[in-house]
């Protein structure tokens, strides 16, 4: 046995987790052979807030509480020989070793997140399948279908601090790399569809390179460039465990939370927690719209509720699907796009001057001749009479034969001084 495997497999024998978390982001585990306490950083998904999650399209549609559940709060402890085994039984390609770590998640799951627990069983009604199809395509593990629970709580509209969006939580350059398309008005990060299987392509392509799924969610969480990092400074070992000590302090979280995601996923029910029942949504279809259209219109005219047509269609980003652009799917109710076929031009026509108010052309007002403008601008303030200035001429001359006055004629030219050049041409009123 490699002795830096060895090393880490008696490290972690000897950690064991804390009674609770440090705080609602944080676990702390401990080290008996060095008498020492190790904080973890949580996932972000494992900080999200419960009320954000319900209030949720799908959550307030087609998810509600078990109320037949039998001892919901009651978390019934197992010894760790239970989790082993557990973890051994689940049909997975992936290793899903057990230690005081992975231990130390369950926990969270199965303790202060099992409301939230209960809320992604629900929710993963919608999403699994979706996850399962595109994995299966590139015939990847099927477990990974719970790498979304620590990425995004299955929230398809998650913001992440760092930027990261979406139920994949893709950070803008992956997922343009992965044909995403984002932009101030799309963002299909947040399309469970697309990003689903841009997501499998990238796991994908992080195997290729290490071979080693617990060092591609690794990557997946990380980059990369910190796992590279991480192995170097294990002395190029490529085991997630080995270079634990060297990864960010949130992918140290990362490999064990998804292990306990797996079991909280697969063996909910020996913690007597209860899914959230589903209702199934109504089938949907999708159109291509090839101008630019409201959601109002769309609304309006097909009989549908905007909000549902936000939630069916979560990558975009404002109120505008811009078809002009290129085609675009919108997706909708089934017996709803029968309505929108057969009122086509009418749904792009109504009310289009007023909701689609971006202008493809613009009059520009072209500016007068200088000399054309001088002559408007004096003949408006003389009222069209000026004299020109004869030699001898005096400002008082001027006035007496034009019946005015020196000050009137000094106001009228804005002159300071009474000082005037034959051939001069001034204002008399």
């Amino acid at each position: 046995m490699n002795i830096k495997l060895l090393f880490a497999a008696l490290a972690f024998a000897a950690f064991t987790p804390a009674a609770t978390a440090q705080n609602d982001r944080q676990v702390t585990v401990h080290d008996q052979r060095l008498a020492s306490d190790e904080v973890i950083d949580l996932p972000e998904a494992m900080t999200a807030n419960l009320d954000s999650l319900l209030d949720e399209w799908h959550a307030k549609k087609y998810l509600f509480p078990d109320t037949t559940c039998v001892d919901p709060d009651f978390n019934p402890p197992f010894a760790d020989e239970v989790y082993q085994q557990r973890l051994a039984r689940i049909p997975a390609v992936m290793e899903m070793p057990y230690n005081e770590v992975v231990r130390t998640f369950i926990d969270q799951y199965s303790g202060r997140l099992r409301r939230s627990v209960a809320y992604m069983l629900g929710a993963g009604n919608f999403y699994v399948p979706i996850f399962e199809e595109a994995l299966d395509y590139y015939d990847l593990p099927l477990e990974l279908k719970y790498l979304p629970v620590i990425e995004s709580a299955l929230d398809p509209t998650a913001t992440s601090k760092a930027g990261a969006v979406g139920l994949w939580q893709f950070m803008l350059a992956t997922g343009k790399r992965y044909d995403l398309k984002v932009n101030s008005l799309v963002d299909e990060r947040r399309d469970p569809i697309k990003a689903s299987w841009a997501a499998a392509r990238y796991l994908s392509d992080l195997y290729k390179i290490y071979n080693d799924w617990n060092l591609v969610i690794a990557a997946y969480n990380c980059g990369p460039t910190n796992v590279n990092k991480a192995i170097h400074r294990a002395d190029g070992v490529r085991d997630y465990w080995a270079i634990y000590p060297y990864l960010p302090k949130e992918t140290r979280g990362y490999v064990p939370a998804f292990i306990a995601a797996n079991y909280i996923m697969t063996y909910y029910c020996d913690h007597n927690i209860c899914p959230m029942k589903t209702k199934w949504p109504i089938a949907t279809d999708t159109v291509m719209v090839s101008r630019n259209l409201h959601m109002d219109q769309v609304a309006a005219l097909c009989g549908i509720d905007k909000e549902d047509l936000h939630a069916l269609n979560p990558q975009y980003v404002t109120d505008v699907i811009p078809g002009l652009s290129e085609p675009c799917a919108l997706r909708m109710p089934c017996d709803k796009i029968l309505a929108f076929i057969d009122a086509k031009d009418s749904v792009y026509n109504y009310r289009a001057d007023e909701l689609l108010t971006r202008r493809a052309t613009v009059a520009v007002q072209k500016p007068e001749p200088a000399a054309q403008r001088t002559t408007k601008q004096n003949s408006r303030t003389s009222g069209g009479k000026t004299v020109t200035v004869r030699p001898g001429d005096t400002l008082s001359a001027i006035a007496k034969r034009n019946r005015t006055t020196v000050a009137k004629l000094r106001r009228l030219n804005g002159m300071r001084s009474d000082r005037l050049k034959p051939g001069q041409r001034i204002r008399v009123k």
